[in-house]
């Protein structure tokens, strides 16, 4: 069972998803990389990923993010 993401947790996935850095990221939603790294961190605690990438898969095949969004 995995546990329900925050609404910015999901935004910073969909960050990743995308291929941008923690700065890249931070930039976009207006928070710093440290805080990005904070959502990833408990993102990937939430859905048992254990990188950066299995994280964004794992979230694309839960449907978590929109692929193209």
């Amino acid at each position: 069972m995995i546990e329900e993401l925050t609404e910015r947790e999901l935004e910073v996935v969909a960050g990743v998803a995308r291929g941008l850095t923690n700065q890249g990221i931070g930039s976009s939603l207006g928070i710093s990389a440290v805080t990005v790294k904070t959502h990833v961190v408990n993102a990937k605690d939430k859905l048992g990923a254990a990188d950066r990438t299995q994280l964004a898969v794992m979230a694309l095949l839960y449907g978590l993010i929109d692929p193209l969004g």
